[in-house]
């Protein structure tokens, strides 16, 4: 079956993919042409990817990241459907699905051919476990808005048929595309509770997917072989014969292995180095208009946030067009709420009464009883402490360390005194996703969007003791929205909606939005059919293939 609100999506959606970073034409910038190269030529040599961090963890059920997701979802499992360039739902370990008349039971048909890396087949027997554990609250399964409106329940009737009820709801298929069976033969006797630490996550996972998991060597790479019994109408083996993902810290150090061709694809290429590897004659540029915002977080359980005038304040205090003219280069947007420019749902007017506006950050400081009352340029509250706190982001990642000191600067003009801390990047990651501990002032993070936007993990009052309310933000009308806007279909009569909604998140500030960014990556020309779009970095990596005159290093 197909969704019609995602078919619709996709005419908006991939059409902006087209472009981005100004006048920077989208795609490849050189050798765009793909050579001529016989299917039977195209199989073998090793391709090197650059990942910033190590992945930490590449169980669906327990990891957070979005490196490790794109692993999961085109390397080493099998989603249960998969999106076409269309953003259309089409079938993966699912041949097939249908919805009852009242779209309240959802029921998959299974491929019968597709195996775990270790033997078994596999069945609806590991879907249905799957869905069980990621309903327990035990397991910590992340995106738990999955399942707001489906049913706790679940049933196999038999070896490759999966059953669910649901709720009516808007883009009811759209977790299933980033959602996995796990192999029962390791996991059925496995308590959810100990599913974080357990080895498969790190040292020893068994997929079913394009690739087979090889090696991991902790904050040095990941190795994965191809499948030889992937299935043929899945794309069957892939071209490359392996993919090694490796860990490089620096950005530097990446550009130059991409210049020096031990690097075959660099991910997430820095927007100062865009045209340096425009030049380079071994390698391309690809860019597209990403789904991915970049926010600064308010931690509302440090006193001085909990103030909505104060964020609104630290907004206004902050110039997000000149952090995109000066630190990306102009490869990125402005944003002003969690909905890329690129969907439907956008409104532009949200966020409009609080642009950047230093007076008016001043003001509401004042307002809120910050006053520099020792005449030194800090600000403090009526008990003398002065308005300061630690603003922390990943390690490795020289366009969060460029952002850090002008937004230290930024807020230094109206008497802010920020104190920018790197973490490294799995470390950070706990502490902001531990209820317990939320250990940070303020956090400069990325988020990817879903497709279906669905923000109730990040803001809902009901997920407070959740990994990713990271803010501790709550107000119920925006709650409420939140259960409202996943029931409604017709986008007429949702966009209203989702317009009070976007007001909301603007003036209450729980992040402030800086940027939506435009992807770019460097590709070295001896690696070919690299498409990546909006869907993700490794989309069709099963497809990639190495010129075969160039498979030696």
């Amino acid at each position: 079956m197909k969704n019609p609100t995602l078919a619709l999506l996709a005419a908006v959606l991939l059409a902006a993919c087209s472009g981005g970073g100004g006048d920077r034409p989208a795609g490849t910038q050189k050798g765009e042409r793909e050579p001529e190269v016989a299917e039977k030529d195209r199989y073998g040599g090793t391709a090197v990817v650059a990942l910033q961090s190590d992945i930490s963890d590449v169980n669906p059920l327990t990891s957070s990241d979005n490196v490790a997701n794109q692993v999961e979802m085109y390397v080493l499992f099998t989603p249960v459907v998969r999106y076409n360039e269309k953003l259309e739902p089409e079938p993966a370990l699912a041949r097939s699905w249908e919805v009852n008349a009242d779209t309240t039971e959802l029921t998959f048909h299974l491929r019968n051919d597709v195996y775990w890396h270790d033997g078994p087949k596999t069945t609806a027997y590991d879907l249905k476990l799957a869905y069980d554990l990621a309903r327990n609250p035990e397991t910590a399964f992340p995106n738990t808005a999955f399942w707001t409106h489906y049913g706790r329940e679940s049933s196999a009737p038999d070896s490759f048929t999966f059953k669910v009820r649901l709720r009516p709801h808007a883009d009811f298929m759209d977790p299933w595309r980033t959602f996995f069976a796990v192999p029962s033969h390791i996991f059925k006797d496995v308590k959810a509770a100990d599913l974080r630490s357990h080895p498969f996550n790190a040292q020893r996972p068994v997929g079913n997917g394009p690739f087979k998991f090889v090696e991991h060597r902790p904050t040095q790479q990941w190795v994965f072989e191809a499948n030889p019994n992937y299935p043929q109408e899945l794309g069957g083996r892939p071209y490359l014969d392996r993919l090694v993902m490796r860990v490089i810290p620096e950005a530097s150090s990446r550009l130059t292995e991409l210049q020096n061709g031990t690097v075959d694809f660099y991910q997430a290429v820095t927007p100062e180095q865009a045209e340096r590897v425009k030049a380079m004659d071994n390698a391309r540029l690809a860019t597209f208009r990403n789904r991915s915002y970049v926010l600064l977080g308010w931690n509302q359980r440090r006193e001085m946030f909990k103030d909505v005038r104060v964020r609104r304040a630290l907004g206004m205090a902050i110039d997000k067009q000149g952090l995109i003219d000066g630190v990306l280069h102009g490869y990125g947007e402005v944003a002003h709420t969690s909905v890329p420019n690129i969907y439907w749902q956008s409104d532009s007017t949200a966020g409009r009464d609080f642009r950047y506006n230093p007076a008016e950050a001043r003001r509401l400081l004042a307002e809120a009883g910050w006053q520099d009352r020792n005449g030194d340029g800090t600000l403090e509250n009526a008990q003398g402490q002065p308005f300061r706190f630690t603003l922390k982001t990943n390690t490795g990642n020289q366009e969060r360390a460029d952002l850090l000191t002008v937004l230290q600067s930024q807020l230094r003009q109206v008497g802010v005194d920020v104190q920018p801390r790197p973490v490294e990047y799995n470390t950070l990651i706990d502490q902001l996703n531990d209820p317990v501990r939320r250990d940070f002032d303020a956090v400069v993070m990325g988020w990817v969007a879903e497709f279906k936007i669905d923000d109730t993990d990040l803001f809902h009052c009901d997920k407070l003791q959740e990994p990713y309310q990271w803010v501790s933000y709550c107000n119920r009308r925006t709650s409420a929205l939140l259960d409202t806007l996943q029931l409604v279909a017709n986008r007429q009569a949702a966009r209203p909606l989702w317009s009070e909604y976007q007001r909301l998140i603007a003036q209450d500030q729980p992040y402030t939005f800086l940027y939506f960014t435009v992807r770019i990556e460097g590709v070295s020309n001896r690696l070919r059919n690299v498409h990546p779009d909006a869907r993700g970095d490794l989309v069709g990596v099963n497809r990639w293939y190495i010129l075969p005159d160039r498979r030696g290093r």
